[in-house]
């Protein structure tokens, strides 16, 4: 499949402001005149969105990391056919929160080493990259206080604890060093409006350049 319009990723670990960001970036470059659609994963199609039930909420040793790739893959999948594949074949930009560079993390390295099998499954049914992907980088202590503080029912990752969000950080920097051509790191330390402004321009840089 190849893509006419432009497909943007966000990346970082839990309480790192993906979500708040992936909506100010969007209301950001419709100011400008562009066509967006903002989607999330796990999630973004009816299916998906059902599947994002199973793989978020209940016990963290509900599922196993193997198991986790087939629901994340299948997931994108059904998200990628029925979203985010229309939307870039209308010339649109899409905006997705977490894309296939956290199943690479959460269940390809974090949580086992099963990397390449995350890698022959992406290969096999997804086969498509973001044009840019921008990497949230922040402590992992102060995000997981953050994700924590939203007190939600989707919270199975986190209660993984601190030293899987110290592993992801380290996992998504060297996924930014792997990926270099598509990777932007931000410093998500700073506040919400500074960081949304090196977001913007990050990705009005990347637009231009196409």
């Amino acid at each position: 499949m190849r893509a006419k319009g432009f497909f943007i990723s966000f990346e970082g670990i839990d309480g790192s402001g993906k979500s708040t960001q992936t909506k100010l970036l969007k209301d950001q470059l419709e100011a400008l005149g562009h066509d967006v659609v903002l989607t999330r994963e796990p999630g973004g199609s009816p299916g998906a969105e059902e599947i994002r039930a199973l793989v978020l909420q209940g016990d963290p040793d509900r599922w196993s990391a193997r198991t986790e790739i087939l629901l994340f893959t299948a997931a994108r999948r059904d998200h990628l056919e029925r979203t985010i594949q229309p939307a870039l074949d209308a010339g649109k930009i899409v905006i997705c929160d977490r894309f296939a560079d956290s199943t690479r993390m959460y269940q390809g390295l974090s949580r086992g080493d099963l990397r390449g099998a995350v890698d022959q499954l992406h290969s096999l049914m997804i086969g498509v990259e973001p044009d840019l992907t921008l990497l949230i980088d922040m402590d992992p202590v102060e995000g997981l206080s953050r994700a924590l503080a939203r007190n939600t029912d989707e919270e199975r990752f986190e209660d993984f604890g601190e030293s899987l969000q110290i592993a992801m950080r380290k996992g998504f920097l060297s996924l930014a060093q792997e990926f270099a051509a598509r990777f932007a790191v931000v410093d998500g330390a700073r506040s919400i409006d500074v960081v949304a402004s090196d977001i913007l321009a990050q990705t009005r840089r990347r637009l231009d350049a196409r």
